[in-house]
């Protein structure tokens, strides 16, 4: 059976971007489909593109055996060699089928066949160009809004643009045109789901290429975004250009290149602010208009403490902390704002119980037990316990029987006898001097 379906092939490839394998593929299997319709399951049939004659060509395949059990899809060795003199066992040879035409219920399976594998691979084209596409901006048209969900027609597909990644107070009328940042593509049974975002910071950056020349150009460089969609946003920017300003290059004259943006994105406000490599110094920018006193960065907890007026604590932290927020997202560190009067609570705080912890640390011995120690051989311990049997004073050690002291203990009759003679002669030298 030849079939010069070639220029066909090609055509419909080109219009539905799918590669001529795919299509060529589609169409054998569908020919193998409509044939075993038409000759039965029992054979081994395959189909082949014939390049020369621009066809496909139906095949019946058997294999080489020394003893055929089924002829449909065996032939014996003797029989094999008559056709190709070199054929051995296990090999296979094949035979041109001269199918009969297809009737009408082969007919309707092979178009099914190829209609099937045409949806699949269109899908796997779309999933494939929108994959690519991941991060980049897309524009389409508000086709419907169906449970909160925007369906967008970006062309050869549609996307999806979730609740949760729509800008608040921003509605989508059928026919509006939308600009959206390509989020997600997932492969689903039915084709593939485009999900976008008006929220993510990526879009802001994304705007800001296209109104921004210095941007697409290379000269200016998106260092970082942060957004709380629809309200506010901080951009941080840099320039490879010494000559350039990349915060009068975003902004543009009157804020013209800004304002683009601002109305894009439904009011938002936007911060640019100068890239600065010391978090120190660039949180100092990113939490502007608030004015900071100190800033201290702990490397271990990978905190910025930022220390600021208690007058200026309000404005660094922002409505319902915004300020803030952004601009630790900004800078990729905590940050934590303290006013003046807080951080001098804080600090006064652990100082009291360390006080309190170390005087009993300095606390020195009792002046009885120091000067008891301070005689021959007589240690602090010794000392505290002769005070404890009322011999606090170097008199009473000296009138001390021996019998009475080897009661101390740790004295014994030696310790007692020559305790009473140092004590004398402490007395000795004192009434001496």
């Amino acid at each position: 059976m030849g079939i010069d379906l070639l220029q066909v092939i090609e055509q419909v490839g080109r219009e539905k971007e799918i590669g001529s394998a795919v299509l060529m593929e589609a169409v054998s299997a569908a020919i193998l489909s409509a044939s075993r319709k038409t000759l039965g399951a029992a054979l081994d049939l395959r189909v082949e593109f014939d390049q020369r004659s621009h066809s496909f060509m139906l095949y019946a395949v058997r294999k080489v055996v020394e003893k055929v059990a089924n002829p449909h899809v065996e032939i014996s060795i003797d029989e094999a060699q008559q056709l190709n003199p070199g054929i051995q066992p296990g090999d296979e040879i094949k035979s041109e089928v001269k199918a009969k035409e297809f009737g009408r219920i082969a007919a309707q399976t092979a178009k099914q066949v190829i209609i099937q594998r045409v949806k699949e691979a269109e899908r796997e084209s779309v999933f494939q160009a929108f994959k690519a596409r991941v991060g980049e901006l897309v524009g389409g048209v508000v086709q419907r809004v169906a449970k909160g969900n925007v369906i967008i027609n970006l062309g050869k597909a549609e996307a999806i643009l979730p609740p949760r990644e729509q800008l608040p107070r921003e509605d989508y009328r059928i026919g509006d045109r939308v600009r959206a940042y390509v989020l997600d593509v997932k492969k689903l049974p039915r084709g593939s789901q485009i999900v976008l975002s008006r929220t993510h910071p990526g879009l802001l950056a994304k705007l800001l290429e296209i109104e921004v020349p210095e941007i697409y150009e290379g000269i200016v460089e998106i260092k970082a975004v942060a957004r709380d969609a629809g309200e506010r946003a901080k951009v941080a920017v840099a320039s490879r250009d010494s000559n350039v300003d990349p915060v009068g290059a975003c902004v543009g004259y009157r804020g013209s290149r800004v304002q683009a943006i601002v109305r894009e994105l439904m009011g938002e406000k936007i911060d640019v602010i100068a890239w600065k490599d010391d978090p120190a110094s660039f949180v100092r920018s990113a939490l502007a208009p608030a004015e900071i006193e100190s800033v201290e960065a702990v490397q271990e907890t990978h905190t910025l403490n930022v220390l600021v007026a208690d007058g200026q604590l309000s404005l660094a932290i922002g409505k319902r902390g915004q300020n803030a927020r952004l601009a630790a997202k900004l800078v990729g560190w905590k940050v934590d704002v303290k006013g003046r009067g807080e951080a001098q609570k804080e600090l006064e705080q652990p100082i009291k119980p360390e006080v309190e912890a170390a005087a009993p640390v300095s606390e020195s011995p009792p002046p009885a037990v120091l000067r008891l120690a301070e005689l021959s051989g007589v240690g602090e311990k010794l000392a505290g316990r002769l005070i404890e049997a009322g011999l606090d004073s170097y008199q009473k050690l000296a009138d001390a029987s021996e019998e009475a002291l080897v009661q101390v203990e740790g004295v014994g009759p030696k310790t007692a006898q020559k305790l009473i003679e140092v004590a004398k002669a402490a007395l000795a030298s004192r009434d001496a001097g």
